[in-house]
């Protein structure tokens, strides 16, 4: 693990090797209170072939810092006339937006000299990597989200579960990672089938050591009317091909939303060609299907 500082925080993340087969970097987003280890499985099994980055966002894993965010910092070379005014609008009001930790990864590949990625979001991270590939068109060749869609803002909904979110994460003592058997009630969240005891560790200690004000801000500005209702018109402006990856029994990011947000993209097709639902899938997919995520990388990235 190594680490890079981002507007003042640093930022936690590792990189495999360059490989001789393919000039693209992976760059893999986690999803809200994840960390960049959930994409370990996947990574494995792809560093062979393709180099790979993953990293903490700002305020989660080891991503820490009690530092804001200095956005008077950003790099005069980062360039948002790519993205239609009318979208961007109050984006950048707040340090915890979609299109604010984009910002953070554009800042993040310069300073690496990452020139050509492909980025791969879960959830959440589905989201910043659509804002990553209209604020750096000529960087980013493509974007898989794996578990992310939506664009359709359901008033009583989205107040429900943002209400239920806040309470959720005012119980997070340190200590409830060291209560016994606390791990099992991990296993079956989100999922399909039970995941091993050792990511639902992972879930627990993820939880519970993200920033509060980090967890509770990306919570909130990603659900925002505004946004919710942002992201069509952002898909639909995107030239590079976009990809959506879908678990068939997800029950936090459900199919119909997947292909609802996928079918504003050209490759769409009116039948969904840029959609592929995984069997048998909740809303973990990297942790629940890696061979079948690495496949449908592989094969996407190959035939662009």
């Amino acid at each position: 693990m190594a680490n890079i500082e981002i507007l003042g925080v640093p930022h936690a993340y590792e990189l495999t090797a360059p490989t001789s087969s393919c000039f693209h970097t992976l760059v893999f987003i986690h999803g809200w209170l994840n960390s960049r280890g959930y994409w370990q499985p996947v990574i494995s099994r792809l560093s062979a072939d393709l180099q790979c980055l993953s990293y903490d966002l700002r305020g989660f894993g080891e991503s820490q810092s009690h530092a804001k965010t200095d956005f008077s910092q950003i790099p005069t070379s980062v360039s948002l006339n790519s993205i239609s005014s009318s979208v961007v609008g109050s984006t950048f009001d707040s340090l915890y937006t979609p299109a604010a930790y984009a910002q953070d990864l554009t800042v993040l590949l310069q300073q690496m000299n990452i020139t050509s990625a492909w980025l791969i979001g879960h959830s959440l991270g589905g989201t910043i990597a659509l804002w990553g590939a209209a604020q750096m068109p000529e960087c980013v060749k493509g974007v898989i989200c794996i578990n992310a869609g939506g664009g359709i803002y359901l008033k009583e909904a989205f107040e429900q579960f943002r209400s239920a979110g806040q309470k959720f994460l005012q119980v997070r003592p340190r200590w409830l990672s060291q209560m016994p058997l606390i791990d099992l009630l991990f296993t079956r969240a989100s999922v399909a089938r039970p995941l091993e005891r050792y990511w639902a560790r992972q879930r627990v200690i993820d939880f519970v050591v993200a920033d509060p004000e980090a967890a509770l801000g990306t919570l909130l500005d990603s659900t925002t009317e505004e946004e919710i209702n942002r992201l069509p018109q952002l898909v639909s402006q995107l030239k590079q091909p976009v990809y959506f990856l879908a678990g068939a029994e997800d029950k936090v990011m459900e199919p119909k939303y997947v292909r609802h947000l996928a079918s504003f993209h050209r490759l769409f097709q009116y039948c969904g060609d840029n959609v592929i639902e995984i069997p048998e899938c909740g809303h973990l997919a990297m942790l629940e299907q890696p061979d079948a995520v690495v496949e449908h990388i592989q094969a996407i990235v190959k035939s662009h």
